[in-house]
């Protein structure tokens, strides 16, 4: 199995790789010896993956995203509940895990900035279960969830920590609720994009009460689920792999559409947020640590990158600054010896020099991208015209119709790697 024997070879904290060179070039670099033996250098790549073994035992089993990239500022005894699409259903064990720090920037960074840890919480309950076909459907009995052996948990800035397992039987085309009551101030969220149903209820005591829809809803970071799969994919990236200004619980965004494609054979992690840039993700935070537990990496940033620039800038970074926050992206995946795909910065209807910029970077990410060991995707090439390459012809915000062009064009190019050859 190839998590598995990935595991085993690179659950540490460090991996070092040898970089061979040939001929008369490696010669001369050797000091012009007369052997065309090959020279040696060893590269040394400092990961900063989170090497808890649950990511092994429990791998995702959603591709919505579940992140943090905003901050609740107060709750008093609030229920918070959100709707789970699944890959592989039937009766599972589980395990969440949390953190209590913001991801990725959001917007300005006014509210929400990368690294920000949140404030002490508490949470009095949770619990899953069987929301049927969707929420105007009859939902099953809650089972709850414990930290610890404990219904509830305080908990500190900055905390990491997993829930205990548990079970529970999701038939096929059902969703998973997950639903915890929380109090307290500066608590970690997303910003779900009307993705999928999420609510809150500020009376969770008074069984009438009904929830209503919050687009900021605090969640586990990692919905993990014991089951055997071939490799666990990783996609990280911006609202664009969050699957923004799509559909309401249709799910049809390119990540998604992958996901569904590769099959439940494949754990698929969405860790796309609204707002982030490469910036955010190159400062090796609990973000990309836990990303890092995969076999395969998707990689997509370039956007917000270019017209917001990096936390505490007042205009979007270069192509060179972004490039090298990629690289630094990607050597942290070449060190964990995931096989990684670059996807380029996608058209956004720019003008001037933010097309500059993004045409540069683009050009830029092709040698980083041969470099580091990861592969190259047009992801640009999918989403406009050669007439007009700076158009974004299914919105900045790629629809149903733009998910499902990316998703040909991806598995027509990389299906080979998964098993999954197209004819």
């Amino acid at each position: 199995m190839i998590r598995g024997r990935r595991a085993a070879a690179f659950l540490c904290a460090a991996a070092v790789m040898i970089v061979s060179g040939c001929g008369e070039d490696a010669a001369s670099s050797a000091g012009n010896k007369e052997t065309e033996s090959k020279t040696q250098t060893e590269k040394i790549i400092d990961t900063c993956i989170i090497a808890d073994s649950n990511f092994e035992t429990y791998v995702s089993n959603t591709y919505l995203a579940t992140g943090n990239n905003y901050m609740l500022r107060h709750s008093d005894n609030t229920a918070y509940r959100a709707y789970i699409p699944l890959e592989e259903y039937g009766e599972l064990e589980y395990a969440f895990y949390f953190s209590n720090t913001v991801d990725s920037t959001y917007d300005n960074g006014a509210r929400a900035y990368v690294g920000q840890q949140g404030g002490a919480y508490t949470i009095s309950s949770a619990c899953v279960y069987d929301g049927g076909t969707g929420p105007d459907d009859t939902a099953g009995e809650k089972i709850p969830v414990t930290f610890a052996g404990g219904a509830g948990r305080e908990v500190a800035p900055g905390d990491t920590f997993w829930s205990d397992p548990v079970t529970i039987d999701i038939p096929e085309g059902h969703y998973l609720v997950w639903e915890w009551t929380l109090t307290g101030d500066d608590i970690p969220c997303i910003k779900m994009s009307n993705l999928t149903s999420s609510g809150m209820n500020d009376d969770p005591d008074d069984p009438e009460e009904e929830f209503a829809y919050t687009d900021e809803v605090p969640l586990p970071v990692y919905i993990g689920a014991k089951r055997d799969v071939k490799g666990r994919v990783t996609a990280i990236g911006d609202s664009i792999t969050q699957g923004c200004m799509t559909d309401y619980m249709t799910f049809e965004f390119w990540a998604a559409r992958i996901a569904k494609e590769l099959g439940s054979d494949y754990a698929f992690y969405n860790a796309g947020l609204g707002w982030s840039r490469a910036s955010d993700c190159a400062q090796s935070n609990n973000w990309l640590g836990r990303s890092l537990n995969c076999d395969y990496a998707i990689v997509a940033f370039g956007t917000n990158d270019i017209g917001s620039g990096a936390y505490g800038a007042e205009t979007g970074d270069n192509a060179d600054d972004i490039n090298t926050n990629l690289r630094s992206v990607l050597e942290q995946f070449e060190g964990v010896g995931a096989q990684t795909i670059l996807f380029n910065s996608p058209p956004q209807d720019y003008t001037g020099a933010l097309e500059d910029t993004r045409v540069t970077l683009n050009e830029l990410e092709k040698a980083t991208a041969e470099s580091t060991g990861a592969e190259y995707f047009d992801f640009a090439g999918c989403l406009s015209t050669e007439d007009d390459p700076s158009a974004a012809v299914y919105g900045g915000h790629p629809n149903a119709e733009g998910g499902a062009v990316v998703c040909e064009k991806f598995m027509e190019q990389f299906g080979s790697l998964f098993g999954k050859v197209r004819h």
